[in-house]
């Protein structure tokens, strides 16, 4: 009963799906590309902890966050993460921690991406995926 409770505080807390993250050994190739797949660059910044170069790809209400790692996989495959947007990150990081799910970081971290920021955790899932909780500021 206790987790059917809990899920149900779980998915409150979702409003969708954010972003894919897609690391490329080469971002200019990759806007040029999606770009001519009708994407906008939406967001260009700098991920100072990674030391990586970042584009927000967005074409209605679908983003790709493509970065550029020098170690992407260039194979089927190759994306990183999925990226579900929050609306309460803090709670949801105690619900999934006391939930068992394997988290890949101990706290909610933050990046200075957009106008005030994003917030955001990672679990891993069943099939070695992970999926990230993120929340805008």
């Amino acid at each position: 009963m206790r987790a059917r409770r809990e899920r149900g505080k779980i998915a409150e807390t979702i409003n969708g799906l954010q972003h894919i993250g897609l690391p490329t050994n080469d971002l200019e190739k990759t806007v040029a590309f999606y770009e001519g797949l009708g994407f906008s660059v939406a967001l260009r910044t700098v991920n100072e902890a990674a030391g990586e170069q970042v584009a927000f790809l967005q074409l209605k209400e679908l983003m790709i966050e493509a970065y550029q790692t020098g170690r992407a996989a260039g194979r089927a495959g190759a994306v990183d993460h999925i990226a579900l947007d929050v609306a309460d990150v803090d709670t949801l990081f105690v619900l999934l921690r006391d939930g068992g799910y394997e988290l890949l970081d101990d706290a909610v971290r933050f990046l200075p991406f957009w106008a005030r920021g994003v917030r955001f955790f990672t679990i891993l899932g069943p099939n070695g995926e992970k999926v990230e909780f993120s929340q805008k500021l």
